[in-house]
């Protein structure tokens, strides 16, 4: 019951972690999810609504919720994450490289997705004179399947290595005496460590925020993204995804000065729903072994709060509830429809020339969702992306709500990713350090070479 070290989490950030620490450390891993090859979710291989599983296969259990994702590496310290107010951009260039071919190691493919300065000047320039900022970065694209294959190929890398492995078990707190780490509770008995890596994933986010209130650690609150998943024909957007595979614009709202930007582009993808600790929200994939005639992507509003309301996750469940209430799940409309100010029916959606690939969406109506200042500025990105891919402020493009990005308050670390309490390492998505797969990474050896270089000290 004894360990050099301890991590929670079995997503990407807790895997690095492992991964660095193998040869060097007596390490448990704890997920309180299933193992990757009992993974299912009855609401995609039966086709039918969710039923809560407890815990949620699609974001939760070996690999975290980039097993069932895009899948998408995104080679740039601009995007992703908050890592380089930590570490130096020069380290932070060479340790995204560096991860990068861990994942090729592991089976990752070889193609990757980049343009040279003339193309990027063409892109960037119709970027700017649609009122956009272009922010581009070399991608390196799994797809769901894939990912799946080269988590497993890290799990048995870690068995093999000694790294000793613990699926469905739930970690309950963190011990600690003197504000020093000793260890985790669990459902099944406590385990001691004098190290403790916390990687909870973004499902474990509520968690991590009460644990780390109740440790006395001071948070930063991050933003909240809110918005739509917007679906249409891959050909509208197929002289972008073709070179950049994900164009990620940023936008500020003309009325209100919101930033708003796009994520998670999906071409040849299909829209999903996913369970967010009992919430349905909308998300998008691309698959490694089967493509659609459409691409999909996320437009989301960024927004911060101030004195007195100091909770912006509750603010995004607000919202999800309220679209979960209204359509039962997620809720689809055609853009034509929420122009004209009516909802979607199903005798609309026939007559709409993008067919929709989440087919157990509820056609409705978002004006009923979203509040006003984030539909303005939904609508005001869909007609600046217009300019540079005529074609996506179309009647027939349709809008699926809500998606929210639920990142946790950001808890207070040093270079090396610990924090107040000695020993206690926060990293990943769950922490708010980070906010992707590629950063997530990073962060886990950050906090493994850190605990090296101490215990070599």
């Amino acid at each position: 019951m004894h360990y050099d070290v301890i991590i929670v989490g079995g997503g990407p950030a807790g895997i690095f972690a492992a991964l660095e620490l193998a040869d060097s450390a007596n390490v448990l891993l704890i997920e309180k999810g299933r193992d990757i090859d009992r993974r299912s979710c009855p609401m995609k291989e039966k086709e039918v609504q969710c039923v809560q599983c407890q815990p949620c296969s699609i974001t939760c259990g070996w690999g975290g919720a980039g097993a069932f994702s895009d899948g998408k590496l995104t080679l740039s310290t601009e995007v992703g994450g908050h890592l380089n107010e930590y570490i130096a951009e020069e380290k932070l260039i060479r340790l995204i490289k560096e991860v990068d071919q861990t994942y090729l190691d592991f089976g990752a493919p070889k193609k990757l997705y980049t343009i040279d300065n003339k193309q990027l000047e063409k892109f960037s320039r119709e970027a700017t004179l649609a009122e956009l900022y272009l922010q581009y970065s070399p991608i390196r694209h799994l797809g769901t399947g894939l990912s799946q294959e080269v988590l497993k190929n890290m799990q048995d890398e870690l068995l093999q290595r000694g790294v000793q492995i613990k699926t469905n078990l739930t970690v309950r707190s963190i011990l600690s005496e003197n504000s020093t780490v000793t260890g985790v509770k669990t459902d099944n008995g406590c385990f001691y460590a004098p190290r403790v890596i916390v990687a909870p994933g973004r499902e474990g986010h509520e968690w991590f925020t009460e644990t780390a209130t109740s440790l006395g650690l001071e948070r930063e609150i991050n933003p909240v993204d809110i918005g739509v998943r917007v679906e249409l024909p891959k050909v509208v957007m197929e002289h972008l995804t073709d070179h950049l595979f994900e164009s990620k614009y940023l936008y500020y709202s003309k009325t209100f000065e919101d930033k708003v930007r796009t994520f998670c582009m999906c071409p040849g993808g299909e829209v999903v729903a996913e369970n967010n600790s009992g919430l349905i929200t909308a998300n998008g994939h691309t698959r490694s072994d089967r493509k659609t005639e459409n691409t999909n992507f996320a437009i989301l509003v960024s927004k911060n709060f101030t004195e007195p309301f100091k909770d912006p996750i509750k603010y995004g469940q607000y919202i999800s509830t309220l679209a979960n209430m209204l359509g039962g799940g997620v809720i689809v409309q055609r853009l034509g429809d929420l122009i004209d100010g009516r909802r979607s029916t199903k005798d609309r959606m026939k007559k709409c020339l993008t067919r929709p690939t989440l087919t157990k969406a509820t056609p409705g109506d978002l004006s009923l969702v979203f509040p006003y200042r984030h539909l303005v500025s939904i609508l005001e990105m869909l007609q600046a992306l217009d300019k540079v891919a005529p074609g996506v402020y179309s009647r027939n493009t349709l809008l699926y709500g809500a998606e929210v990005k639920f990142y946790s308050s950001r808890v207070k670390v040093d270079r090396n990713m610990e924090t107040a309490i000695k020993g206690l390492y926060a990293i990943g998505d769950g922490a708010g350090i980070t906010r992707g797969l590629m950063q997530a990474s990073c962060s886990g050896v950050i906090a493994a070479r850190g605990i090296l270089n101490n215990k070599n000290s």
